[in-house]
């Protein structure tokens, strides 16, 4: 019989890549120099002159970001305009219906002039809604903060569309966001999307790449769109920040909210046609009004105000708790018959909802 052979030891890897890993780290740990491709720069740049341009490109573009500081001079206390714009039946009124609704729980029956409203503790927006007027759109182009162009999804861009971008191009190009409404019109999934996509994109191009589209769908049953998607509505909304314009933070401007016919009657029943004299309430925007001087009013001219007064509040903010309560006051409306007062060209109408009567005495 043979004799048992010893086992052979087993002889460790001296080369390979397992190896010289574990060489170069119990070198690192001794305190010595790594081997490799870059042992004397391990953090310099392989190639001199891309790095040189990737940084030269990075700092262009950090560059073209840069604006210069705009000091706005306004008190900062007038509500911020918001215009509604878009061709008849894009669903204007139903949008600042389903806006008032969300932010006030009131259900307006007539969207008629500035409607204000508070949207929290320290914000409030005025409503305006567009006519299909070609002189409404160019006043009010010259007064917006934001713009709400609705779109007919169903129909696709008509040409009031382009002549409200060409007029607001014209006057300083405030913050435009598109709304595509009519979207459960669409009868397949497909269709949606591509009509969403091709919409998208044509508004891109007269506005700026990467513009805002919100897309709401149909009518529910009470008259208004889907709370959710009036909730990031709001939200964008109300965080969104403004750029004061040139022109409107050097001159002082005023968006009437409501009108009065200061006139005697006398005076009118003597002649109809006498000169009249007006009350005009609204916030002051942009520089201060000065007393003594010109005022002009679109369609009718330059006029000098007999008297400039600073009156209350009649929308003051919520600051004395973090949230609203119901017997806060949240909007106002003149001219919409919000809150049983209604203004007409001689009087004001207060309905009162319970009336109770004394009994004659007998």
């Amino acid at each position: 019989s043979r004799a048992p052979q010893p086992t052979p030891r087993h002889k460790p890897r001296k080369d390979g890549l397992a190896q010289s890993t574990k060489k170069a780290a119990d070198r690192f740990r001794a305190g010595g120099q790594q081997s490799g491709k870059h042992k004397t720069r391990a953090f310099g740049v392989a190639n001199l002159g891309r790095s040189k341009r990737s940084l030269q490109r990075n700092a262009d573009r950090s560059h073209r970001k840069e604006v210069a500081a705009t000091i706005r001079r306004d008190s900062g206390v007038a509500p911020t305009v918001i215009v509604v714009c878009g061709p008849r039946g894009s669903g204007k009124t139903t949008l600042i219906k389903s806006l008032v609704k969300l932010h006030t729980r009131h259900s307006l029956k007539t969207c008629a002039g500035p409607i204000t409203i508070i949207s929290g503790k320290d914000k409030r927006l005025t409503l305006i809604e567009c006519p299909d007027d070609a002189c409404a759109l160019i006043d009010l182009c010259k007064v917006a903060d934001l713009v709400l162009l609705t779109v007919d999804a169903s129909f696709g861009f008509e040409m009031v569309t382009f002549e409200a971008l060409a007029c607001l191009q014209a006057h300083g190009f405030p913050k435009v966001v598109g709304v595509l409404t009519h979207l459960d019109k669409m009868k397949t999934n497909k269709a949606l999307q591509q009509v969403k996509k091709a919409l998208k994109h044509r508004f891109w191009q007269d506005v700026y790449d990467g513009a805002k589209v919100f897309y709401i769908g149909g009518i529910l049953q009470s008259g208004k769109y889907p709370r959710n998607e009036m909730r990031q509505l709001a939200l964008y909304v109300n965080r969104v920040k403004y750029r004061p314009l040139a022109w409107r933070n050097a001159h002082g401007y005023v968006v009437v909210d409501r009108v009065d016919d200061a006139t005697p009657g006398s005076r009118i029943r003597a002649d109809a046609d006498c000169s009249r004299r007006a009350d005009c309430y609204g916030y002051v925007r942009g520089a201060r009004l000065k007393p003594g001087g010109s005022v002009h009013v679109p369609g009718l001219g330059d006029f000098s105000p007999e008297s400039i007064e600073v009156l209350d509040d009649p929308l003051p903010l919520i600051s004395k708790t973090s949230t609203l309560e119901k017997s806060d006051s949240v909007i106002y409306a003149p001219l919409s018959d919000v809150g049983g007062v209604a203004y007409d060209d001689d009087a004001v109408y207060i309905d009162l909802k319970t009336v109770a009567y004394s009994k004659e005495e007998e």
